[in-house]
C-alpha cells in the first residue's frame, strides 16, 4: 500500500490501519524522507487527543522467558478486547544489521489476532537493551491509539536499565536457576521494577527466588508503591492473571499520582 502523502499516512496510523502503521515505523526507524514531518504531524495529532495508552516494558537477562511470557500476557489480554502493541527489541543481525527474529515465534497464536500488531526492531549499536530510535517508533504507536504497548528489551544486563525511561510499568523478569543467586538481590536493573517476575515457576528453585527477593525489597526504602514478587509460568499460564491485575493496579497508581 502507498500513501500519496505524510498527511495521508499520519492520518491512516491514527485510524489504526496495520499497513501504515509499518510503513511509519519503517521511516521514523531509518530516518527516511519526510520523518520529520511526519513525526510533526503525529505528535500534533496527539496534543488534540492525548493518548491513552500504558507502556509496559518487559525486561530481564538472557533466557528469562521474555518472549514466552508476552505470549502468555497477550492470551490473557487479547479476550478483553485491549488493542495492543508489541515493540520487540531483538538482537541484530552480524550480516544484514536487522533484527533476528527468534523473539517473535514464541509469542504464540494471540499476536495473530485483528487487536495485536507486532513489530521486531534491531537494537544495533544502542546499549540498555533498546533502540535508539524508540521513542520515536512509540509516538507513531500512541499516535494510533493502543490501549496497550509492549516493549520488550533484549536480553538485559544489570546496568541496561533504558526502558524505565518510556515505560509507565515496568516489569523484570527473574529466572530461577540461572547462576548465582545472590547476583539477583544485587542493585542495578532490578531497582527499576514496578513488578517483580519470577519466570518458569514451575522449576524447583522458583519459590526459594521469589523468597529471597520478597526478602531484599525489606532492606530498600519504602516507597508509595509496594513492588509486588510474583511467579508465573509461561507455559502452564499460571500466575498470569495477578500480573495482568497488577500492571492495571500501578496503571491506575500513577495516574492518581500525576
Amino acid at each position: 500500500m502507498t500513501f500519496a502523502s505524510v498527511r495521508q499516512l499520519a492520518n491512516a496510523v491514527q485510524a489504526r490501519d496495520a499497513a501504515a502503521i509499518a510503513r511509519a515505523l519503517t521511516i521514523v526507524e531509518n530516518q527516511l524522507q519526510g520523518c520529520t514531518e511526519l513525526l510533526a504531524a503525529l505528535q500534533q495529532a496527539s496534543q488534540s487527543a492525548p493518548t491513552t495508552a500504558h507502556r509496559i516494558g518487559i525486561t530481564g537477562a538472557p533466557g528469562a522467558g521474555k518472549s514466552s511470557f508476552i505470549g502468555a500476557l497477550l492470551t490473557e489480554l487479547v479476550p478483553q478486547g485491549k488493542a495492543i502493541a508489541v515493540l520487540a527489541i531483538d538482537p541484530s543481525s552480524p550480516l544484514s544489521g536487522g533484527a533476528v527474529l527468534g523473539d517473535r515465534l514464541r509469542f504464540g497464536p494471540a499476536a495473530a489476532s485483528d487487536h495485536v500488531f507486532v513489530r521486531s526492531m534491531a537494537a544495533r549499536t544502542s546499549l540498555g537493551g533498546l533502540n535508539a530510535a524508540i521513542n520515536d517508533a512509540l509516538t507513531v504507536l500512541d499516535a494510533a491509539g493502543f490501549d496497550l504497548i509492549l516493549i520488550e528489551t533484549v536480553g538485559a544486563g544489570q546496568s541496561e536499565v533504558e526502558i524505565m525511561r518510556v515505560a509507565h510499568t515496568v516489569l523484570v523478569l527473574c529466572p530461577p536457576g540461572l547462576g548465582d543467586e545472590i547476583q539477583a538481590l544485587k542493585a542495578g536493573i532490578l531497582e527499576i521494577a514496578h513488578i517483580l517476575v519470577v519466570s518458569k515457576g514451575d522449576l524447583p528453585a522458583a519459590a526459594t527466588l521469589a523468597h529471597d527477593l520478597a526478602d531484599s525489597l525489606k532492606l530498600r526504602r519504602k516507597a508509595a508503591w509496594p513492588v509486588p514478587v510474583l511467579t508465573v509460568s509461561s507455559l502452564q499460564r499460571q500466575g498470569i492473571v495477578e500480573v495482568v491485575q497488577s500492571m492495571a493496579q500501578h496503571r491506575d497508581f500513577i495516574r492518581q499520582a500525576a
